[in-house]
């Protein structure tokens, strides 16, 4: 089968061509509690119109905008309306701070800045004095309050109707007509665990060339009809967007999950065939699946444990190994299936999945062995923002821990220290004006120098750290603080752990518990307290968890396992700069901020 991949500067009225009035979007009407529709001809005179009003504004070819904003149709539409006239948008996460928002804004000198709810404008409106090039904010949300004394912000049907479209309409047809795979469609900057972000620059190339790619690999289960993907991620990270305009190519109807907290709901709502997700998702669904199973009565739980056996033993002993599972084994896998399984995948809206994408983070074994034990398709992957997304996924034969094959086109070596490098099609061009950090990026062969830890095994990719990342012991013993992390993680008392042991004579942690389960192991045991803090400091809630950690590290070896670890009574914090907007611990902010703590743990 051969697919046509369109520029995204004209894919809305090519898919018109060719799927008619097929629903592109969904997005959920809160007051009706419905999920209204979007038709590929709504979504095609949207973005003319757009792409129309911000020629009015003055955009020039390859102007930088900036989109602001939580998921949403509209930001996809900004998307496509820039990419028809042949300009840049950088999405900003809709958890930035200040500091964060203005220092984009600055440094791709942003003029026009779109932004969606009422959080992203009174932030915008916070720095807008304080940025030498922004004129104008472009509000999303009719909803929106804008201060008494804001002249400068229009709203987004403002936007559009100060300018006669129809004057610009022969414009935007003449742009598009010249949409080169050589310009720039997105700069996304990186989260900046350490130091500041970096603007990576994304051409249209590196998504045609990923399209094609995906194409090849996913072949014609990308085409079924009437398929449905939710969008969950934020489209601000590459995995998102790449995939969701991997689904808008291949005619998929796309549903906007405006509030990631509503996740929950959404997928009973929607029950989609796809959605890509990080293993923190899968880590929720898998300790809730197991709470559940234990208030079945004994004969259930006995059922669905040879059940998950069963499944196992099939899917990944027989058929992730390219092994036919004898008669009897598939008949017993299919009876389970229909039953037990359906049962578990539709408590959660999965029952109609056909793949699920899974990157971001390593992916715990006993996870990823649970999800395909009952026959949910997840798909392991690995990529960068550099690499616009998928660099390897899952393909044929699988290996638990392994993050896939390289894509067609993608080139990948082990290099010094074990670093994996990557060159192809997809690869960015560099940072956006960052030519000391390019240097650094790449090496004289042209390939991209990740960062990440890993070898390769019968053609399979396994990702084992951040080279940055890995620690030193005051002993000389390496640890990898990522693998422990997603060893630990699954324990459905814990919500957040980092490790510590750079240069220190053990290794401990710091958890940030689940505050609601360590409240009801307190209750169903008569423990008694009046703070959260007081209970974390109880010697009998330390010593439970003591114990379930050492029976989850009863494989490492003993300088890698967790010695003592503090229980901390908040979470981890955007707001105090401990994780960034994607979620990933900064790890020296942790090192500042929790000092005492970390010294009391290595008192004698």
């Amino acid at each position: 089968m051969s697919y046509t991949v369109f520029h995204l500067g004209i894919l809305p009225e090519e898919q018109v061509k060719r799927w008619g009035d097929r629903v592109a979007l969904r997005y959920r009407d809160d007051q009706q509690k419905k999920w209204l529709p979007i038709t590929w001809p709504t979504v095609a005179a949207q973005v003319s119109e757009l792409a129309c009003a911000m020629l009015g504004h003055g955009v020039k070819i390859q102007e930088n905008m900036a989109v602001f904003t939580e998921n949403s149709p509209k930001g996809i539409v900004t998307d496509l309306a820039a990419f028809a006239i042949r300009a840049v948008t950088i999405p900003l996460y809709a958890t930035s701070s200040a500091a964060q928002v203005k220092y984009i804004i600055d440094d791709a000198e942003i003029r026009l800045l779109f932004v969606g709810g009422q959080v992203q404008y009174d932030i915008s409106y916070q720095v807008l004095n304080q940025c030498p090039t922004l004129e104008k904010i472009i509000i999303f949300d009719a909803n929106v309050k804008k201060k008494a004394e804001d002249n400068t912000s229009i709203y987004l049907d403002e936007f559009i109707n100060e300018v006669s479209i129809q004057d610009y309409k022969a414009q935007v047809e003449e742009l598009r007509s010249q949409c080169s795979e050589d310009d720039i469609a997105n700069i996304l900057y990186t989260s900046g665990t350490t130091g500041e972000p970096k603007g990576v620059t994304l051409h249209h190339s590196c998504f045609t060339a990923q399209f094609y790619a995906h194409f090849e690999v996913l072949g014609e289960s990308l085409f079924v009809p009437n398929s449905v993907s939710m969008n969950f991620l934020p489209l601000t990270h590459v995995f998102e967007r790449a995939w969701t305009f991997l689904c808008m190519e291949a005619g998929i109807e796309v549903c906007v999950n405006h509030d990631p907290r509503s996740i929950t709901r959404s997928l009973l709502e929607v029950r989609p065939n796809m959605m890509c997700a990080v293993p923190r998702f899968w880590e929720k669904v898998y300790d809730g699946v197991q709470q559940k199973i234990a208030t079945f009565p004994g004969i259930l739980r006995a059922l669905i444990k040879h059940a998950l056996k069963l499944g196992k033993k099939h899917n990944l002993e027989y058929l992730a190994q390219g092994k036919k599972p004898s008669f009897l084994l598939h008949f017993k896998y299919s009876f389970y299936k229909k039953t037990i399984f359906r049962m578990l995948s539709k408590a959660i809206g999965l029952e109609k999945g056909t793949f699920f994408p899974t990157a971001g983070a390593a992916i715990p074994p006993a996870i990823e062995e649970f999800v395909h034990s009952v026959g949910i398709g997840m798909i392991a992957g690995y990529g960068l923002t550099e690499s616009t997304a998928t660099v390897s996924c899952d393909q044929g034969i699988k290996t638990i821990g392994s993050i896939g094959r390289p894509l067609p086109g993608v080139q990948v070596k082990i290099g010094e220290n074990d670093e994996i490098l990557v060159k192809g099609p997809n690869i960015t061009h560099g940072y956006y004006k960052k030519e000391e950090a390019n240097r650094e990026a790449f090496d004289a062969d042209g390939f991209f120098h990740t960062g990440d830890a890993g070898y390769i095994k019968d053609g399979e990719l396994f990702i084992t750290d951040r080279i940055k990342d890995l620690y030193k012991t005051s002993n000389g013993k390496y640890i990898a603080p990522q693998v422990l992390e997603s060893l630990l993680c699954v324990d459905k008392y814990i919500d957040q752990i980092s490790i510590i042991a750079d240069k220190r004579k053990f290794v401990s942690a710091l958890i940030v518990p689940a505050y609601a389960e360590i409240e009801k192991y307190a209750k169903e045991n008569n423990i008694s307290y009046a703070s959260m803090s007081e209970l974390l400091a109880n010697k009998e809630i330390y010593t439970m968890l003591e114990k379930r950690i050492n029976a989850l590290q009863h494989t490492l070896a003993s300088y890698e396992k967790v010695k003592r670890f503090t229980l901390l009574p908040e979470p981890f914090s955007m707001a105090k700069g401990e994780i960034t907007n994607t979620l990933k611990v900064k790890r020296s902010v942790l090192l500042q901020n929790y000092a005492t703590e970390i010294s009391k743990m290595y008192e004698e």
